[in-house]
């Protein structure tokens, strides 16, 4: 760009009101240019691609799946199954009864050995939360913390910088009083808690996110080692990478990232930096074939 400013002017006496006017063009054309480079520099820092670099057929991974070092663990309504993490084999599996107290499992976390699964009574009225939790080696129950009626039905959990968070979904799906919409999706909420599960602050999500959510929510969140809070939806083969606002009370979204996922709930392997579990839960058609749910494992790449 500097080459070609001096080499036009070369040829026009200095003098020249030509000469003004070119040198002034060339200037701002080069400060435009470099700004363009700057900003698309800025840009193709914050951007992010995932490689897909594996995939286990896995039926019970309807819900969501979480990762620990050595297995990962698909979540079902009433169903946990621990998988051994670079084979795929079945190694262990919890089931509830059917007319138990769990309702429906969602999203998982594993730390300390523990299992903590967000759990709610979804699609019963009124939404009723709850977190449960599971000795991952033995696979048996050992805790829960119950929230009773409050924010809408929890759907995602994860402990990141000495606080949980959470996601409480709503739905405009119509299965609320009288058929109708399930609290409003606009509703759904990301809760912070302390240690204790004590309320700290909340905020709510943005219409580019929500608008992509049709009538269903925020099925999964995980914090990255980016330091980002990943988010996905019920069905879009995506995620939300987003992070908190400076002021106010939304949710920012900084980029829409494609995967290799139907929606639901996804975990980043804090043992295997960069990796990403999600699934793909298997529609009618697939199952009618002959086909099952799968988990999948993707890296980031920047």
């Amino acid at each position: 760009m500097r080459l070609l400013f001096y080499v036009y002017v070369s040829v026009i006496p200095l003098n020249s009101e030509k000469t003004q006017e070119v040198r002034s063009f060339m200037k701002n054309l080069f400060i435009g240019a470099a700004m363009g480079a700057a900003l698309l520099s800025m840009q193709s820092a914050e951007a992010a691609t995932f490689r897909k670099v594996a995939e286990f057929d896995v039926p019970e991974a309807n819900q969501a799946v979480c990762v620990d070092k050595e297995n990962f663990y698909a979540i079902n309504n009433r169903t946990i199954a621990k998988y051994e993490k670079h084979s795929g084999k079945l190694v262990e599996k919890w089931e509830g009864a059917k007319d138990g107290q769990i309702k429906h499992l969602d999203s998982g976390l594993v730390m300390d050995g523990k299992i903590y699964c967000a759990h709610s009574n979804y699609p019963q009225w009124p939404m009723t939360s709850s977190v449960e939790v599971w000795d991952a080696a033995t696979m048996k129950h050992l805790a829960t913390h119950s929230f009773g009626i409050h924010w809408g039905s929890l759907t995602w959990l994860d402990w990141h910088d000495g606080f949980w968070w959470s996601g409480f979904a709503n739905y405009e799906k119509p299965y609320g009083p009288n058929k109708t919409p399930y609290g409003f999706k606009a509703c759904t909420t990301i809760v912070k808690f302390d240690k204790n599960w004590q309320w700290q602050e909340a905020w709510v999500l943005p219409q580019k996110i929500l608008e992509r959510l049709d009538d269903m929510s925020n099925s999964g969140g995980s914090w990255g080692p980016d330091g980002y809070l990943y988010l996905s939806g019920h069905d879009p083969m995506e995620v939300y990478k987003c992070r908190l606002p400076q002021m106010g009370s939304t949710i920012e979204l900084v980029e829409i990232l494609p995967l290799d996922i139907r929606g639901q709930g996804i975990a980043w392997d804090r043992s295997d930096v960069k990796t990403l579990y999600g699934i793909i839960r298997a529609s009618k058609e697939e199952k009618a074939a002959g086909k099952t749910h799968k988990v999948t494992v993707s890296v980031m790449e920047d």
